[in-house]
């Protein structure tokens, strides 16, 4: 019994040593099977090996047929060993034969062997082999033989991802760990990334994976798990984050695992059988990924994602990796992947090594995608499980115009986009070449294209996309990117910086839009919401809190001494509103002027029209601002009862459809009525072909991301607008069948020779 209980530590010992000595990938695979079967006092010991093809290949055996070794083979889901690949679970049988799984290889010469015991070989959740012991005696093998075999899997599993076994590949045949994978997701920002896979919170490579001392080990793993847990209550008490909501829920349950007995109890049992705390933590937490994936529940499944980050949390506890190592040892050619990011983590990596942004989450109105736009960073966002496909290093290509990631492409994927990139370099030649010329379409008619920004590393692209000013300054940026609430001293010292790179030209500071689904971790008042884009954001919330929007006003004022300011209130319900920010930001002029400060020249004040309400308020908008805004991304949302977020139905509705375009047409005809100044800003404005169709109804001032100023005034240099009015207007006055919009639009843009 006694030598039983020591038969895995005695095992991960000779495989520890077998390890580190010089010899061939197949001698020591060979070596490996050989001591299992003697460790675990078994007749047959066998490695299967899946392919990029979805073929578990026999790569050693010890008790089978030798020759079968690179012959034997099985699909994914055929007999035992497919069956433990596809479900990542292990199998313990007494009688293999009787299992209704069971399929007979004649070349193997296993027809004599009754119990089997085979587990899955895991590396981050994905399966990469089976490795099975057999015996000819009918028996159940024990727990502490099928952890014992878990464990060596591990070890097995590492010597994969190396490499070294793709030396024991014949031509034309891959590895499953290195195949070339494509990818669908959501295009979330144009532009084409070519480079290699950065892990933003990269998996730990545990390299030290034996111990020598298991009481050791037990003292470091306790002392982790303390140090982890305090941290987690810490969390949940510090009043500037014990916030009610999604967030405190993710921390309870890191709590609830981190406080898990049974997860601590399999930690301590892959300990005792020889592991060091960090290859514990591994071996458990790919286990327990592995089982969570194939979990039909979309909350359990959910919930893997927070015992990940729970699992590293601690890993890097075990080896003292502080989070400032986040960013080191970035390649030149870096395209990040993530489940999620913060827009201050996007910002933590230097952007001249950043080529593109994967996510496995995100929507096109998340804040993360906004700063991506804003430092022109192509996105694809909604790829699921881009993470765990993943290995830092990997060549990849991302899309962003269709929304593809090919990981680890092929060579002739990797030439076709080498020439889309270079296609895309000649095409931004030809737009810098636009930059300095006039705005204006093939008939003479003026058109201003301004540029959305948010944060001083946006200012320079003023200048290089040749915009006409800033049509929308996203002032929450700014607080999103901070871990408190920026001081006025701060906030004016961003906004002068703002009006000077300007140099004379617009710029339309936007008041502070937090809420929704910006949400500030250290804003005490912020409650969860069963509709945060219905809910209490942007003017709504500054009203409620005068002091933030007093704040922020003064700055501006400050800031924009002798120039002139142009602020926009965000979310405006009713015209009433609008008076009651006046009468704010004329107390805070009234104040300054009190005390001699230098004030704006001149102050212009406007509304975003997002709100459908203000639809039947038009008339007296115009009245009460000096110019309007319409923000298309919400309004859209609002108008066709759409989240833009939800997957299932981003798609349903086409914004270039019939009602969309009559309602934001007659939104321009008001603010001509009225010598309204009318601009739009949102991604209708950012496409060529959308921003023609805006043109048609009566927009000449549009507002975008910098990148989409050159593709856009390439449109307009060669539009007719007259006659693409005529053509809008009956498109739009058709009552009858269904109109194509962007059919009708592609069509004239063919017709005249406009670049699409």
């Amino acid at each position: 019994m006694r030598e039983t209980a020591a038969g895995p530590r005695v095992l991960l010992r000779r495989l520890r040593e077998m390890m580190a000595e010089a010899m061939e990938p197949q001698e020591r695979l060979d070596r490996i099977v050989r001591e299992i079967a003697q460790n675990m006092v078994a007749e047959v010991c066998s490695l299967y090996i899946l392919r990029a093809d979805s073929i578990l290949e026999l790569y050693a055996t010890e008790g089978l047929n030798p020759t079968a070794v690179h012959l034997a083979q099985l699909r994914l889901g055929q007999g035992l060993v497919g069956s433990i690949a596809a479900s990542a679970r292990p199998l313990n049988l007494s009688d293999a034969q009787k299992h209704p799984a069971f399929a007979y290889l004649p070349e193997t010469g296993e027809e004599a062997y009754h119990s089997f015991l085979g587990v899955p070989v895991l590396r981050a959740g994905r399966t990469l082999g089976v490795l099975v012991v057999q015996n000819r005696t009918q028996r159940h093998y024990r727990e502490d033989e099928e952890e014992a075999l878990e464990t060596v899997a591990m070890v097995i599993a590492e010597m994969i991802a190396t490499g070294d076994l793709a030396r024991l590949t014949r031509p034309g045949i891959e590895l499953d760990l290195s195949r070339s994978v494509s990818m669908k997701g959501l295009p979330f920002n144009e532009g084409v990334g070519l480079g290699h896979v950065v892990l933003h919170e990269p998996r730990i490579v545990v390299t030290n994976l034996f111990n020598e001392d298991s009481d050791q080990e037990m003292e470091r793993l306790d002392a982790a798990l303390s140090s982890l847990r305090l941290s987690i209550d810490d969390m949940l008490s510090r009043r500037d984050v014990a916030f009610e909501g999604e967030h405190r829920a993710v921390l309870e349950a890191y709590r609830m695992f981190a406080n898990d007995r049974g997860w601590v109890r399999r930690l301590e049992e892959a300990v005792r059988n020889g592991l060091t705390a960090e290859a514990a933590v591994e071996k458990v937490q790919s286990d327990m990924r592995a089982r969570m994936l194939h979990m039909t529940d979309p909350y359990l499944r959910e919930r893997m994602s927070d015992f990940d980050d729970l699992a590293n949390r601690l890993l890097r506890q075990l080896m003292g990796r502080g989070p400032d190592a986040l960013a080191e040892a970035v390649p030149k050619d870096a395209i990040l992947v993530a489940r999620s990011m913060g827009a201050a983590e996007l910002l933590d990596y230097p952007r001249e090594r950043l080529r593109g942004l994967v996510l496995e989450d995100g929507a096109p109105t998340s804040h993360i995608v906004i700063v991506a736009r804003a430092i022109g960073v192509p996105t694809v966002g909604q790829v699921k499980g881009a993470v765990s496909m993943s290995e830092n290093g990997d060549a990849v290509i991302v899309d962003g115009e269709d929304g593809q990631v090919h990981l680890r492409p092929q060579a002739d994927i990797e030439t076709a986009y080498a020439e889309k990139v270079r296609f895309r370099a000649r095409r931004q030649k030809l737009y810098r070449e636009l930059r300095d010329k006039p705005s204006q379409t093939k008939d003479g008619v003026p058109v201003e294209l301004l540029m959305n920004a948010g944060l001083a590393v946006d200012l320079p692209q003023l200048a290089q996309s040749g915009a006409a000013g800033i049509g929308l300054f996203r002032t929450e940026l700014q607080f999103m990117v901070a871990s408190t609430f920026p001081r006025v001293e701060a906030q004016e010292g961003l906004y002068r910086e703002v009006l000077d790179a300007a140099a004379g030209k617009p710029v339309t500071f936007r008041t502070i839009d937090i809420g929704g689904d910006k949400v500030l971790p250290y804003f005490k008042g912020a409650q969860h919401e069963e509709n945060p884009a219905l809910g209490w954001r942007a003017i709504r919330l500054t009203l409620d809190r005068p002091a933030l929007l007093r704040t922020q006003v003064r700055a501006l004022l400050k800031a924009a001494g002798g120039r002139e300011l142009k602020l926009m209130l965000p979310m405006v319900t009713e015209v009433d509103e609008i008076r009651q920010a006046r009468a704010i930001i004329d107390r805070e002029v009234r104040h300054l002027s009190r005390f001699a400060h230098h004030l704006p020249t001149s102050l212009k004040l406007g509304a975003m029209i997002e709100v459908p309400s203000l639809l039947w308020q038009l008339e007296e908008l115009m009245q009460a601002v000096d110019f309007v805004s319409v923000g298309s991304n919400d309004l859209f949302q609002f108008v066709t009862a759409t989240d833009r977020g939800n997957t299932r139905i981003a798609e349903r509705f086409d914004p270039l459809g019939v009602p969309f375009l009559r309602l934001l047409r007659q939104i321009a005809q008001a603010g001509q009525a009225a010598h309204t100044p009318v601009t739009l800003c949102g991604e209708l404005a950012g496409r060529p072909i959308s921003a023609m169709a805006l043109l048609g109804i009566g927009y000449r001032s549009i507002s975008m991301a910098p990148a989409s100023i050159g593709p856009v005034k390439a449109m307009v240099c060669e539009l007719p607008l007259e006659a693409l009015m005529e053509r809008m207007e009956e498109a739009l006055a058709n009552h009858g069948a269904k109109t194509d919009i962007r059919a009708e639009l592609t069509a004239f843009a063919r017709e005249h020779d406009i670049p699409l």
